[in-house]
């Protein structure tokens, strides 16, 4: 459908207008398209009445599918007065319902015109309600969009927070970890190096191990000051004023221009021996005073706080240790002074040669319970014996004399070994020390050709006769002395013609840990097999070191070792020294 109006007047623009905005009603525009073409048109319309002259308004409907809907067309009448101008156009969609469009003409009269701009109010009121419906809508999503940020920017901040908080919960775990490491190290350094401490017994050793311990690694330079008058000659030094208070008061010293903040030390002035040098010194503490002092310089600017304490607690053990192995060197000392006045020579009897060897062990401590001893008694019989007390050290060395001389003691009755075995036992156990000790006993009598021996908890004699044969004289033995036990120990007898070799010995030297005692006894038998009959008759101490020789070379003995060897010579002879 087409409509065309004539515009000259005012009145004309106006009845265009309505007459466009009722067609755009009837063909089903919306009341907001319909307001942005009515607008349109009106401003274009205004300009046509400046310019002047008779335009046409045209309005096409083509409602769809046929077309796009309505559209409207402003041009002048007279192309010619328009000159360059395109004509103007707008359209504005119609709904497919909107059927066939009927519009009358507008009557001019003044109530249908004020009714037309009465409809016109209509349609920019509903277009303000449809504004502020949007400016509501706009201000909803405003709001929500602001509620949307504010809640963006909080969580952030939490986010940021929690950011902060992990960092550092990580900063700390990494120091923390970092701690736990540096204690752990500190740790096992201490307990490295108390076991290296501990287990010398050597007061020199221990003094010298120090410093290999701690530089560099927690000290540049050590110094060990001991309160021995033997090494304050020897090194002839002056001592830091800081040691000096160490020493008298009990207490580890710091010594530096600044206050160290150690836990446990007392601050000093600097040393004027090495002002430019921080010096830690702590006293060499044991259960009684000082011994000493270890004086430190650090190995860096200063000491870590926990550094300090380990110093301390090592120098502490270190004391303990330097204390344990002086009191082992005075037992030992007293030990050996004592053994040594207990194992005498050898008395020179008639027809028969003794050597005896000790060797005291390679290990551990030197002074054990084995002992020997050979004696004659009233009737000319010699009694050599040969035993082994439980333990080391000076309890075993005092136990070794008081067996010695016990059996001394009752030997004088002219008793046999079994008999002198079952004494020592009863006497031993009635003593009650919670030492026990074996032995073995052998008696040679002059011109019988018979040895009697009898032998308690201890390794069997071995016998190599004239013709070479060695054997083991495994008769049943009595059980260990001083055990909770009664007994009668018995005696053994075997015919021992001139030129026989008796050895008497103790488990130190055949036993070994890895291979037990018999293959040892075994090396034994052998190797006083191989030996020259002349050497035996001739030379026997020196038959005994190169019997000791394969026994003892394989390997060093954690026990204490002794070897008495007894021959009977051929021709009975007699020696310048008395019998004992």
């Amino acid at each position: 459908m087409n409509r065309t109006w004539y515009v000259q007047t005012v009145t004309d623009a106006a009845r265009a207008r309505i007459a466009t905005a009722r067609l755009a009603a009837a063909c089903g525009v919306g009341p907001v398209e319909r307001t942005r073409l009515i607008a349109a048109l009106t401003a274009q319309l205004r300009q046509c009445l400046t310019k002047g002259g008779v335009w046409v308004v045209g309005a096409r409907v083509l409602v769809p599918p046929r077309g796009d809907g309505l559209t409207v067309e402003v041009r002048a009448a007279d192309p010619w007065a328009a000159g360059e101008r395109p004509p103007w156009r707008a359209t504005a969609v119609c709904s497919e319902d909107a059927g066939a469009v009927a519009a009358g003409p507008v009557a001019e009269d003044p109530a249908t015109l004020a009714e037309a701009l009465f409809s016109a109010d209509e349609d920019a009121a509903l277009l303000l309600d449809k504004l502020d419906e949007q400016e509501a809508l706009v201000a909803f999503h405003r709001e929500e969009l602001h509620q949307t940020n504010q809640g963006v920017v909080a969580l952030h901040a939490e986010l940021d927070t929690a950011g902060q908080r992990q960092r550092e919960l990580f900063a700390a775990e990494q120091k923390a970890r970092r701690e736990a490491e540096s204690a752990r190290g500190r740790l096992t350094f201490l307990a490295d190096a108390s076991a290296a401490l501990t287990a010398s017994l050597d007061p020199d050793a221990i003094v010298r191990l120090l410093p290999a311990l701690l530089v560099p690694r927690y000290a540049r330079t050590v110094d060990v000051w001991l309160f021995d008058p033997a090494d304050e000659a020897r090194r002839r030094v002056p001592h830091p004023a800081a040691a000096v208070v160490a020493a008298r008061r009990g207490r580890p010293q710091y010594a530096a221009a600044h206050p160290g903040g150690l836990p446990g030390v007392d601050d000093q002035p600097p040393s004027a021996l090495a002002p430019g040098r921080p010096l830690l010194c702590i006293p060499l503490l044991t259960h009684r005073a000082p011994q000493g002092v270890l004086t430190l310089t650090p190995p860096g600017e200063r000491w870590d706080p926990d550094d300090a304490v380990m110093l301390v607690e090592l120098t502490r053990r270190a004391g303990i240790a330097l204390e344990n192995a002086r009191r082992y060197e005075h037992n030992r000392d007293i030990a050996e002074t004592l053994q040594r006045a207990l194992l005498t020579d050898l008395p020179a009897t008639r027809g028969m040669t003794l050597a005896a060897r000790y060797l005291p062990a390679t290990r551990g401590m030197n002074i054990g319970g084995d002992w020997y001893d050979a004696f004659t008694q009233p009737d000319g019989s010699v009694i050599t014996v040969v035993g082994d007390v439980t333990g080391h050290g000076l309890h075993a060395a005092v136990m070794m004399s008081q067996l010695r001389t016990a059996l001394r003691a009752y030997a004088v009755d002219g008793a046999g070994p079994g008999a002198l075995l079952t004494q020592l036992h009863q006497f031993l156990h009635q003593l009650r020390l919670d030492l026990y000790a074996t032995a073995v006993i052998a008696r040679f009598r002059p011109g019988t050709g018979e040895l009697t021996w009898a032998a308690a908890g201890h390794p069997p004699p071995v016998l190599r006769t004239p013709d070479g044969r060695v054997r083991t004289l495994d008769a049943k033995p009595g059980a260990m002395l001083g055990i909770p036990l009664q007994q009668e120990i018995p005696d053994h007898t075997e015919p021992l013609p001139p030129g026989s070799t008796l050895a008497l010995y103790t488990d130190g030297l055949v036993e070994r840990r890895a291979q037990g005692i018999d293959p040892g006894i075994l090396r034994l038998a052998h190797a006083l097999s191989d030996a020259r009959p002349a050497d035996l008759a001739d030379d026997l101490e020196g038959s005994a070191d190169r019997l000791l020789r394969p026994l003892l070379d394989d390997s060093e003995h954690d026990d204490d070792v002794c070897l008495l060897l007894c021959h009977v010579q051929e021709e009975p002879e007699l020696r310048a020294a008395p019998y004992a």
